[in-house]
């Protein structure tokens, strides 16, 4: 992003935050908007925090002439339009998951510290109200080390949502931001927390670490810090095989992981080029699989295990279908996963 459209961002931010605040006060940015701020990223949906109760947030939505969204309402967050944008409103609040429960217990909050100290990420624990930064947990000067650091203890965060462990991968993806140690031994110590979460809700986080401009980075946390095993295990044992490609070193896990950085974002391809190999730990000393590719013997194999993978991650039929063609057809010549292989 260039410096001028850094302006235009934070220009449109501005200009959102003029708007919700004539409309609801006391009221903050927050969050990932803020985040994306500093860094001067586009930003296309504005949160907001404030300590009004959604009904207040509600009614006075509703008397600016605005047409209120209540569909988080039960999550003390209203939604509504200003220029162009959707912006959301939630009153201050603490939540927790249960088991596999894609609804939060929600605790609302009256002061805004205890809102930023509840969230996952020093980066996205970050306040704005006009020209004011409120910055409690040091999130500005993470932003500039590109480190990426639980708020408070990071098992106590992740107990409270697991998911937020594959958002740090996802993160690590996005932003091209690494994990601090005390952070990465947290998601280590719970990882296997991460099964408690609805597979919908891991599904949407692999696909937007799939599509990051860092790929291989959120790949790599997820292996070093083990959620790997737990989320794709047919993939965590590529780290026992060496890597196929001649004259490279590493392991096949790092020779999949290249694949994928060097793939389109699309993220059919991507997943399947994740999955390319996924057969190859199964047929490992049977010479099925040798040399830099797959020999076709892995392909009926790799096929089944990519749709198995599918189902499990809930995905629609027409994903499945797409990703199991481009697995078991890839040593076609015209495939588009020949072209996505480091060592070609």
């Amino acid at each position: 992003m260039t410096q001028s459209d850094a302006d235009r961002s934070s220009a449109s931010a501005n200009r959102v935050y003029l708007e919700v605040a004539a409309i609801v006060g006391p009221v903050y940015l927050v969050g990932g908007s803020v985040r994306d701020l500093l860094m001067g990223r586009p930003c296309d949906d504005y949160d907001f925090a404030t300590p009004l109760r959604p009904d207040e947030v509600e009614s006075a939505v509703s008397a600016a002439g605005r047409r209120p969204h209540v569909t988080g309402k039960r999550f003390g967050t209203i939604g509504f339009s200003v220029s162009g944008h959707k912006v959301e409103v939630t009153t201050f609040r603490a939540e927790t998951y249960t088991g596999a429960s894609r609804r939060p217990e929600v605790e609302y909050l009256d002061d805004l510290g205890d809102d930023l100290a509840r969230r996952d990420f020093t980066v996205n624990a970050i306040a704005l109200r006009g020209d004011a930064f409120i910055d409690p947990h040091d999130g500005r000067a993470d932003i500039a080390a590109k480190r990426l650091r639980a708020v408070g203890d990071p098992s106590q965060r992740f107990a409270e949502d697991p998911l937020r462990m594959l958002r740090a991968a996802r993160f690590v993806s996005q932003l091209g931001f690494t994990v601090e140690p005390a952070t990465a031994a947290g998601i280590s110590a719970g990882a296997d927390s991460i099964l408690h979460v609805a597979r919908e809700r891991r599904a949407a986080e692999l696909d937007k670490l799939l599509a990051g401009g860092d790929v291989a980075g959120g790949l790599r946390t997820l292996a070093v810090t083990g959620l790997l095993g737990y989320l794709l295990p047919e993939l965590a044992l590529q780290a026992a095989l060496p890597n196929p490609g001649p004259g490279q070193g590493g392991t096949l896990w790092d020779h999949t992981v290249d694949a994928v950085a060097a793939t389109s974002s699309d993220i059919r391809l991507r997943w399947a080029t994740l999955l390319r190999d996924v057969a190859a730990p199964y047929l490992a000393g049977t010479g099925v699989f040798s040399g830099d590719r797959p020999s076709r013997g892995s392909e009926t194999l790799g096929a089944e295990i990519a749709e198995r993978i599918g189902l499990n991650l809930r995905w629609s039929v027409e994903r499945r279908e797409a990703v199991r063609g481009l697995v078991a057809h890839q040593m076609d010549v015209d495939s588009p996963l020949r072209t996505a292989d480091t060592s070609s």
